[in-house]
C-alpha cells in the first residue's frame, strides 16, 4: 500500500475519532497498563455493553494488580461468573501473580515481554503497549480484522494463517507513528460502531472513499465466513442434591478443561451412572425429580443437561467423592465461581416464586 494511502487512512480515522469516538468507557479513565489489560481480556469475544458492569465490579474489588494476585481463585472466578470463557479469568489471575513476582508489580513497557503473560497474545499486548505505554504496535482483534478485510477486500476466513498474515502486514502498514493510542482506540471503535457484522453504516464511515469492498458493493461478503462444521452434542445429568437445610452440594471442577476451577453439580453421563451414583453415595432416604432438559452451547459442542433434583430426607455431612465439595446456600460470603447454567439452576432452586414442578 502506498504511504499516501496509509497516511490518508490514519488521518481520516483519527479525525473521525476526535469527533465521534468513544472516550467515556470506564477503562478509558485513569489509564494504566493494569486497567487496560483487564479490559482487553474481558473484551475478548465479549461485547462492550456486557463488559462494563463486570469491569466496574472487578476493579472495585481488585483496584491494583497486587490485590488481584493476592486474591483467592474463587473470588476471581466469582466475579467472572456469567462472563464466559473462564480460562480468561484463570490466566488473568496467573498473570497478576507473575507481574508481581517477576516484575515487582509493574507491567513491563515492552511489547515482547507483555506477550509472555498468560492469556496475552500479540494483539492484546499491542493494545496495552499502545494505549497505556505510548508505544507503537499494530493490533488485530475481531473488530479490526473485519475493518481491514473489508477495506482491502481480503478473501478467506481471517483465522486461516495465510489470511491472518496478510491482515497483520496491513495492520502494520496502516498504524501511524504518532497518536498510536488514539488510533488503536479509533480502529476498534470503527469496527464496533460502524463497520459492524451486519448492516455496516458505510455512508458514515470515515475511510469509505478508499474501501475496496465499498467500491464494489461487496462489504457484506467480508470477512469470509468460517467453514461450516457439524457441532457435536454431548449429554450429562447434573445432580442438584439438596439437604434438609436447603443447601445444595457443589463440587469444584479440575483447573483445566471446561469450566476449569468453577463449582458445579455432581454429574452422571447417563441414567445408569446416575443410579450408580445414588446407590453408592446417598445411603439416606431421598427423592428424585427430573427437570426439563436445558442446552448450553460452547464454541465447539452443544451440552444437553438433564437436571435431576435430589432431596435428601435425613442428615448427611458429605458425599464420598475425592473432589473439593461445599454445601451452598447462596450467601454473600460464599464467593465461588459458577458456570452460567449452574447459576441458572441454583437461582431456580433458591427462588421462592418457582414451583418444583416447573423450576425453569
Amino acid at each position: 500500500m502506498k504511504s499516501s494511502s496509509k497516511h490518508t487512512f490514519s488521518q481520516q480515522l483519527l479525525a473521525w475519532f476526535d469527533v465521534a469516538g468513544r472516550k467515556d468507557l470506564p477503562w478509558q479513565q485513569d489509564i494504566t497498563p493494569y486497567r487496560v489489560w483487564v479490559s482487553e481480556i474481558m473484551l475478548q469475544q465479549t461485547q462492550v455493553t456486557t463488559v462494563i458492569d463486570y469491569y466496574q465490579r472487578f476493579m472495585a474489588r481488585f483496584p491494583t494488580v497486587q490485590n488481584l494476585a493476592d486474591a483467592p481463585t474463587d473470588d476471581v472466578l466469582a466475579l467472572w461468573t456469567g462472563l464466559g470463557y473462564y480460562a480468561r479469568a484463570r490466566n488473568l489471575h496467573k498473570a497478576a501473580k507473575l507481574v508481581c513476582d517477576e516484575f515487582g508489580g509493574e507491567f513491563p513497557h515492552d511489547h515482547e515481554l507483555l506477550q509472555q503473560l498468560p492469556g496475552v497474545g500479540r494483539s492484546t499486548a499491542a493494545a496495552i503497549y499502545s494505549i497505556a505505554c505510548n508505544g507503537r504496535a499494530p493490533i488485530l482483534d475481531g473488530n479490526v480484522k473485519r475493518v481491514l478485510t473489508r477495506y482491502a477486500a481480503i478473501d478467506g476466513w481471517p483465522a486461516l494463517k495465510h489470511v491472518e498474515s496478510q491482515l497483520w502486514d496491513l495492520a502494520e502498514e496502516l498504524t501511524p507513528d504518532k497518536r498510536v493510542a488514539d488510533y488503536t482506540q479509533a480502529i476498534m471503535d470503527l469496527g464496533a460502531t460502524l463497520c459492524t457484522r451486519s448492516k455496516p453504516q458505510c455512508p458514515s464511515c470515515p475511510v469509505q472513499n478508499n474501501c475496496q469492498s465499498f467500491a464494489s458493493n461487496t462489504q457484506t461478503n467480508y470477512p469470509s465466513k468460517k467453514p461450516k462444521k457439524q457441532i457435536p452434542t454431548r449429554q450429562v445429568h447434573m445432580l442438584i442434591i439438596e439437604n434438609n437445610r436447603g443447601e445444595i452440594l457443589l463440587e469444584q471442577r479440575p483447573d483445566s478443561g471446561i469450566w476449569g476451577g468453577l463449582w458445579s453439580f455432581p454429574e452422571a453421563a447417563n441414567a445408569d451412572e446416575l443410579d450408580h451414583y445414588i446407590d453408592q453415595n446417598l445411603s439416606t432416604n431421598s427423592s428424585k425429580q427430573h427437570w426439563p432438559l436445558m442446552r448450553h452451547t460452547f464454541s465447539h459442542f452443544h451440552l444437553d443437561i438433564t437436571p435431576v433434583h435430589i432431596h435428601l430426607h435425613g442428615e448427611i455431612t458429605t458425599i464420598m467423592e475425592a473432589k473439593p465439595q461445599l454445601w451452598y446456600k447462596g450467601h454473600p460470603e460464599q464467593q465461588v465461581g459458577l458456570a452460567a447454567p449452574v447459576k441458572k439452576l441454583l437461582d431456580a432452586v433458591f427462588s421462592s416464586d418457582l414451583l418444583r414442578e416447573a423450576p425453569l
